[in-house]
């Protein structure tokens, strides 16, 4: 019951109920690109965090859709060791460009804070600034928004400070932690968003909560990442707070990478995009839920095969024990390689080195178990794989989505066993998903896809 009650209450925050036309984000990547052994790395820790840290509560209530939509421009953060992709956002008033990791594997929108007065020292986009916003406001500790974010531990025992329940001196405090064993703490607080529509000019998203992050902390030999726009299945992620203006839909395409320049990303959050731009040809598979995992979307995998021909792996080393919690597979922007299940893992290896010429096969890096030569007459004898999912569809990379330049001259199969230490699921990663519009459409618990709708996104 009070679960219920503290979600009505945070349906019930300040929301902008006009229609609008949608808004489209750029996603921009960094270069240079992570080499594959990095990726393997950042991935292994992600994901192995992934198992070892429990989510807080994503559950939310539903909401009819309005008419309007929202986009933004994606970026790959490879410059920062990893991955990912950025987008940009503004928040405050005026407006404060802040450029943030694309994240579907988290909830919290977070930027680094500086209480500054002369802030000409930070470089821009690195930082947001509460002083300069006229719109900032921090959350009470007390306030049922408190609730939704996890908490610091006293220093003094293991329990969150007291919360005292006056005005002054008594901000809502979070620390939220992530699968690379960074840390973002701070005040949990609200600021308009403003987004550039497509045709009614800029809109304003008022309430927007996000942390404001003044202790960030990242792993030795990494840098310290400036921001999150959580983009999970929780009630705090950016597309449940866009959902009540924009509509419970958000899709990305990630571009080819290896293009230069590299081509504009974009994510785009509402439904009025999706019911003018998605192609006809959109293939759905429904989107799955873990409630010892709430903010992942996990997709049901059937099966696989390699040129046509299916593979021998049991059904059931790709499903979802909901009692345990593990197994499934999750579609994550954060991890760049692909994970499937061990006995899977084994026969693509397989079936993929029965296929190749001997002398297309090559030695690569020890922890790649499948390489071959980078040069275009061997990647055309590449074999071609394909994943069976529920709902009668396929998804069937090229293969360039799930081989990766490993060295020079060398490109290995950007895959990995999930393995015992491992998260427990299995990922397809940003990787595997370039060149593909991926559609979440979050009130419908689909997930869409199609190889012809990324150059109408």
């Amino acid at each position: 019951m009070f679960f219920l009650f503290l979600l009505i209450c945070w349906s019930s925050f300040s929301s902008d109920s006009r229609a609008a036309d949608y808004v489209k984000l750029p996603v921009f990547r960094q270069s240079p690109f992570p080499t594959a052994r990095e990726a393997l790395a950042f991935d292994s820790v992600r994901l192995s965090f992934f198992s070892s840290s429990s989510s807080i509560s994503n559950a939310s209530a539903s909401h009819p859709p309005p008419p309007a939509a929202l986009s933004a421009p994606v970026v790959s953060g490879a410059s920062s060791g990893a991955g990912q992709y950025f987008v940009d956002l503004h928040l405050g008033t005026p407006p404060q460009r802040l450029r943030l990791v694309a994240d579907t594997g988290s909830d919290l929108v977070w930027a680094r804070c500086s209480a500054c007065r002369d802030c000409s020292r930070h470089p821009p986009v690195t930082a947001f600034f509460p002083r300069h916003s006229s719109s900032f406001r921090p959350y009470h500790c007390y306030h049922p928004a408190c609730r939704l974010v996890p908490h610091p531990r006293s220093s003094s025992h293991d329990a969150a400070p007291p919360c005292r329940r006056q005005p002054l001196h008594s901000p809502c405090r979070y620390r939220y932690s992530y699968a690379d064993r960074s840390s973002s703490a701070g005040f949990f607080s609200r600021d308009i968003a403003t987004l550039n529509s497509t045709s009614a000019g800029f809109l304003r998203l008022h309430s927007l909560p996000f942390g404001c992050a003044f202790n960030v902390t990242s792993p030795a030999g990494s840098e310290a990442p400036r921001g999150v726009l959580g983009l999970g299945r929780g009630p705090i992620s950016f597309p449940s707070r866009a959902a009540r203006r924009f509509g419970d839909v958000f899709s990305y395409c990630l571009m080819d990478y290896t293009l230069s320049p590299p081509p504009t990303s974009f994510l785009l959050i509402g439904a009025a995009a999706h019911t003018t731009l998605a192609p006809k040809n959109l293939s759905f598979t429904p989107l799955l839920t873990n409630p010892l995992s709430p903010t992942f979307y996990y997709v049901r995998v059937l099966g696989v095969s390699v040129d046509s021909e299916p593979l021998r792996v049991d059904p059931s080393v790709w499903a979802l024990d909901h009692a345990t919690g593990i197994g499934g597979t999750v579609v994550d922007s954060g991890t760049t390689l692909s994970f499937v299940p061990e006995a899977a893992y084994r026969e693509i290896v397989r079936a993929m080195t029965g296929r190749l010429p001997p002398a297309a096969i090559v030695r690569g890096p020890p922890e790649f178990d499948l390489c071959v030569n980078a040069s275009a007459e061997a990647t055309k004898r590449v074999p071609r794989l394909a994943f069976r999912l529920l709902g009668g569809t396929e998804l069937a990379p090229p293969a360039g989505n799930y081989f990766i330049d490993a060295a020079d001259g060398v490109r290995c199969l950007a895959m990995q066993p999930v393995s015992a230490a491992g998260p427990g699921f299995g990922v397809i990663g940003n990787l595997m998903q370039q060149g593909f519009l991926l559609v979440f459409d979050r009130r419908a618990h689909r997930l869409g896809f199609s190889r012809t709708g990324c150059t109408d996104a």
